[in-house]
């Protein structure tokens, strides 16, 4: 008998895997928590019925949330991700040298686990001694952290459940203070194809807030309609503006200094969103 998956990316789309086996399946006291090993994209991380990270393209995802800004900022030393209890954005912030301490904010125990467990080949980097683990509210951290951190990776799930606080404009203001004089923030902010508004929302509250602020793009294909964007606020330095001297020679698999400076040549139809 065939096994398969189905996100169902809007009421009208779906993204539909064949899994090989189940490997576990649970209620958290936050959301639901499913690891599939699937025969496309290996092992996958689903909460909420929503694919969190696949073994097959997590990279993609994980270094462009990280390395834009951390080759944007001269010298990043303390950088905090709230969310991404998977340890993906933990594991590409650690290969800049110059970091020092990185705090995972993770809100929900058990995707820690799981990822420990289940994803060794994302999670590995939770391991490293410049790791702090903190399971707690990511909104509650950035309020009582002020002027703390060179760069904050907002590596949230989709804005349902305990998430909705992660896309509002207080919190943003919280990340703008917990932010040191040159800091910088970039979060995750949807789907260009299924998400404008929610785009709209987060690129006017940051825009508000940080005199740099810029949209980009990358191709992620278990992710709603395969092209994502991520938004970042700076206090001072511009990702267009990196000295290519900069950029370290790290381990990579999509993530490139060229890719750094395209992915902010956007399509027609993203730049008329953003109006």
């Amino acid at each position: 008998m065939e096994l398969w998956y189905t996100e169902k990316q809007t009421d009208a789309v779906g993204l539909t895997l064949r899994v090989r086996r189940t490997l576990v399946s649970e209620r958290t006291p936050f959301q639901h928590l499913a690891v599939l090993d699937t025969e496309q994209f290996g092992r996958v991380l689903v909460l909420d019925g929503m694919v969190q990270a696949a073994e097959g393209d997590e990279f993609i995802y994980h270094e462009m949330i990280s390395h834009v800004a951390l080759h944007t900022h001269p010298a990043p030393r303390t950088v905090a991700v709230i969310g991404g209890g998977d340890g993906g954005a933990v594991r590409e912030v650690l290969k800049h040298s110059s970091v020092e301490k990185v705090v995972l904010v993770e809100i929900d125990a058990q995707v820690i686990e799981a990822a420990r467990k289940y994803l060794p080949q994302i999670s590995h980097a939770l391991n490293d001694p410049r790791v702090e683990i903190r399971v707690e509210d990511g909104l509650r951290h950035v309020k009582d952290n002020k002027e703390t951190y060179d760069v904050i990776i907002v590596d949230s799930t989709e804005p349902v459940g305990a998430a909705v606080g992660l896309f509002s404009r207080e919190f943003y203001m919280d990340i703008f203070d917990s932010l040191k004089e040159d800091g910088i923030v970039v979060a995750q902010t949807e789907s260009p194809f299924y998400n404008k508004d929610l785009i709209k929302r987060c690129t006017s509250m940051i825009a508000r807030l940080f005199p740099v602020t810029r949209l980009y793009l990358a191709s992620i294909p278990t992710y709603p309609s395969g092209l994502w964007s991520f938004t970042l606020g700076s206090k001072e330095y511009d990702p267009l503006a990196v000295p290519a001297g900069r950029f370290s020679d790290i381990d990579t698999r999509y993530y490139t200094p060229d890719i750094h400076r395209a992915a902010f040549s956007l399509p027609r139809f993203v730049q008329e969103l953003l109006g």
